[in-house]
């Protein structure tokens, strides 16, 4: 019995050999048939539903290789403060939401642009202060790496006076032996964000790898379910049919395995292990029994993620030689190098895949020393290890990179070109010469490196079309940038098939071939006659994952039912 069809479309299947096709079949959980309109037509029936697409384009559905579920479904319910540039434009946001919530543990802004503290007298702790001073506060930077809080914030975390912390994360202090509010990446700033309505639950895959602890209770655990079905309906109104998650924890797989038991996962979803440079290495058997537990096809886990360093904004960002603008630090190293290895060498003799967040160039040659070493122990194999952003690379290591097969994950509105973020001003955290080895997609492709393509939601919107968009016609930046643009097909290979490739699941998904699951996406328009400049503003109509419409249906896609 045939379930769908769609006729008359665009359809880009991904496939090389047979890259183009009219009209798709659909028998429940997988393609059955694809082909010209009028043989597909053939094979409804009386209870198929058919749609008209009407010159639309259909596509494998996206693939975000790069995200943070749970974080990113919390975001939706916190206060955006994304894209502006003054916090005399934050305060009456914040004051607005926290008056309609009385009740809030922590008034928590998110997408905080670092440019809002840029060239400022007053320590970020006072500045928020005079915001909002009887109630905990912070802001969220865009990238996850940094929290600027206040006072009450500070000293409900315990954070005010300082405190211990892990080897590459800082509680910035002032003169006057307080804490200023600047909380440098996960370690400092964890405990502020436990204070939010979540508790930190949703950072906590992000933060340590942990569990709850103690254990969430059973309204928690709906809440959070819920929380995170509110995300999943989200990446679906965006075209995405699977997620690789960058955190992970065994609480992500349970609720997720439980969302998918009670029949309400519309989205794959892989979730890694993640290991902190203060664990011991024994910690990575919770990775082996992740991936021994958890290995179906809507939920899966078989990956370790790591971090090297930070970002280039903050300063924390591993580079071979110091800031320009501040010649005292080269960034920091989260890892030290031969714990690093040493993971590295264990992970990968479990038959692990590896992901690791790097940066700085530093950042990168280190991550390659730790995919070297674990090659060199135990052998050669398809692992296809990723470096996750790459904004700075050395010649030295593309050819490393080539030579080790590791794949470059990046993400298109990262870039100093993509027109998201402010570029940096010359001389701050980039050298000139940098310019050229810096967010190198084009570089990297044509050296033959397997490249991926994400948005790292929340750092950027989930919007695939503008990501696409910034990869096909990135802003000119100038003489020292060279033209690092993508041709749309590449663009869509690195958000379809190649990201399927990337998690071995290329013979389950990830193109429109029969017998692969029925996962697609249909544009509201033809993408091949779109301009460039526009992708960002062409809808989706319609997302399928595994065989059921996940976002979309009869009005929505314009669709013509028989």
């Amino acid at each position: 019995m045939t379930d769908l069809i769609i006729l008359n479309a665009h359809i880009l299947t991904m496939v090389p050999d047979h890259p183009r096709a009219e009209a798709i079949a659909i028998t429940g959980q997988r393609i059955s048939a694809i082909g010209k309109t009028a043989d597909i037509q053939a094979l409804a029936q009386a209870q198929t539903k058919v749609i008209d697409a009407n010159g639309r384009t259909v596509l494998p559905g996206f693939i975000d290789s790069h995200v943070h579920l749970f974080q990113g479904s919390a975001e939706l319910d916190f206060l955006p403060v994304g894209g502006l540039m003054d916090l005399a434009e934050v305060r009456q946001k914040v004051l607005d939401y926290a008056n309609a919530r009385p009740e809030e543990p922590l008034i928590l802004g998110v997408g905080a642009f670092y440019d809002l503290f840029v060239g400022q007298d007053t320590s970020p702790c006072r500045l928020l202060d005079s915001i909002l001073p009887d109630q905990p506060f912070a802001l969220l930077a865009a990238d996850l790496h940094t929290v600027w809080a206040n006072t009450s914030a500070l000293r409900a975390a315990g954070l005010l006076h300082g405190a211990d912390m892990p080897e590459g994360s800082t509680v910035v202090m002032g003169d006057d032996g307080l804490a200023n509010g600047v909380l440098l990446e996960t370690g400092a700033f964890g405990p502020v964000l436990a204070l939010s309505r979540t508790g930190g639950r949703d950072m906590l895959g992000y933060v340590t790898g942990d569990d709850p602890d103690p254990a969430a209770t059973a309204a928690e655990r709906e809440a959070d379910k819920a929380l995170l079905l509110k995300g999943i309906d989200h990446v679906a109104a965006h075209g995405i049919t699977t997620l690789h998650n960058m955190d992970g924890n065994f609480y992500q797989l349970e609720l997720l395995s439980e969302l998918e038991a009670e029949g309400q996962l519309n989205v794959r979803v892989q979730v890694p292990m993640h290991l902190k440079n203060y664990d011991p290495l024994e910690r990575l058997q919770e990775a082996a029994e992740m991936h021994e537990q958890y290995n179906g096809d809507k939920v899966w886990s078989g990956r370790v993620k790591m971090f090297m360093d930070g970002v280039l904004e903050s300063r924390t960002a591993l580079k071979s030689r110091a800031y320009p603008d501040t010649p005292d630090t080269q960034g920091e190293a989260v890892f030290d190098p031969d714990h690093f290895n040493e993971a590295c060498r264990i992970a990968d003799a479990m038959g692990l895949q590896i992901s690791v967040h790097a940066v700085g160039d530093l950042a990168v040659s280190r991550v390659l020393d730790g995919y070297e070493y674990a090659r060199k122990h135990n052998g050669k194999r398809d692992a296809r290890h990723r470096i996750e952003h790459i904004e700075v690379i050395s010649e030295a290591d593309i050819d490393r990179m080539k030579a080790l097969n590791v794949v470059a994950s990046m993400q298109p509105r990262h870039a100093a070109f993509a027109g998201f973020f402010e570029p940096p001003q010359p001389n701050t955290v980039l050298y000139d010469d940098e310019c050229a080895r810096s967010y190198a997609w084009r570089t990297l492709r044509d050296q033959g490196i397997p490249l991926a393509f994400s948005t790292d939601w929340p750092v950027v919107p989930v919007d695939v079309m503008t990501n696409i968009q910034c990869a096909v016609a990135p802003v000119d930046l100038g003489l020292n940038w060279p033209d690092q643009s993508q041709t749309l097909m590449e663009t869509l290979d690195s958000y379809t098939a190649v990201n399927a490739w990337l998690a071995f699941r290329e013979k389950h998904h990830g193109c429109l071939k029969t017998g692969l699951a029925a996962d697609l996406v249909m544009l509201d328009g033809n993408i091949a006659t779109h301009a460039p400049n526009d992708l960002s503003k062409l809808p989706i109509a319609l997302t399928i994952c595994d065989g059921a419409i996940t976002y979309g249906g009869d009005e929505a896609s314009g669709g013509i039912y028989w």
